[in-house]
């Protein structure tokens, strides 16, 4: 990694300072998404992938009892999804480690049920789909969110923007194509509410940017970073019908 790749990685977790989501998202929408997959036996294990500070490894926990594996780079987040799960009697459900999504230290069909909000696109839709696949026992089942397209014809003002922004964005229809083509079953789809992305995240990162922009004020790529993300809230507010996360709700 560059150390402008380095730079830009910590300005991005500063500014996500204490937030406690780093994408949209909201606990009703994790268990939709969850009972929409089916039961899941006694004793599953769940491998939670960039989680972040860890709401949602807090909601599978919570909803199913099952021991929850939550994975991330930043240990931050892993200390707080820590504090979190002792105050709320989860500590023995969720355990943390500290690992690359693309490298993980786990053996083959390890898992009954992998979950990733908000993370995929760090090694692609396809590239992760198909280096997670080894970790699903036999018709094992997973859940990523991935912003998405929603419309064939998004305002031209929207894709300059995330073609810059994320090239690799595709439509719901393109990315169900890709999952069947790496050997997943599509279960469902359930596009995220835009409650998800104003409660759940812009509004806190609304208020963390003015605290961000002091904290970093002489530095020039902290400007880049909190303009940038300014516009991402405006377009959103303008052309949230044009776009959006999705759970993709996949079987091996």
């Amino acid at each position: 990694m560059s150390e402008q790749e380095i730079t830009c990685m910590y300005l991005i977790f500063e500014l996500h300072k204490d937030m406690p989501r780093q994408a949209p998202g909201s606990d009703s929408s994790t268990l939709r998404a969850l009972r929409a997959l089916g039961p899941f036996r006694e004793g599953s294990k769940i491998l939670d992938l960039g989680c972040g500070p860890g709401a949602h490894s807090l909601a599978l926990a919570r909803e199913t009892g099952a021991s929850v594996t939550a994975v991330d780079i930043h240990q931050p987040y892993l200390d707080q999804l820590e504090e979190n799960a002792a105050a709320e009697g989860l500590s023995g459900l969720i355990t943390t480690r500290n690992a690359d999504m693309g490298q993980l230290p786990f053996a083959s069909e390890s898992f009954d049920l992998i979950w990733s909000e908000g993370a995929v696109y760090l090694l692609g839709f396809d590239h992760a789909l198909r280096e997670w696949a080894r970790l699903l026992r036999p018709g094992g089942r997973m859940a990523v969110t991935e912003i998405s397209w929603l419309h064939p014809e998004p305002p031209e003002e929207i894709r300059k923007f995330w073609n810059v922004a994320y090239p690799a964005m595709r439509s719901v229809e393109g990315n169900l194509e890709a999952a069947v083509g790496a050997g997943y079953q599509a279960v469902e789809h359930l596009v995220l509410p835009e409650s998800d992305w104003w409660d759940g995240y812009y509004n806190y990162l609304e208020r963390r940017l003015a605290l961000f922009r002091q904290e970093f004020r002489e530095h020039p790529e902290a400007e880049t970073l909190a303009l940038g993300t300014e516009q991402e809230m405006s377009l959103f507010k303008r052309f949230s019908e044009y776009y959006g996360y999705v759970f993709y709700l996949l079987k091996r």
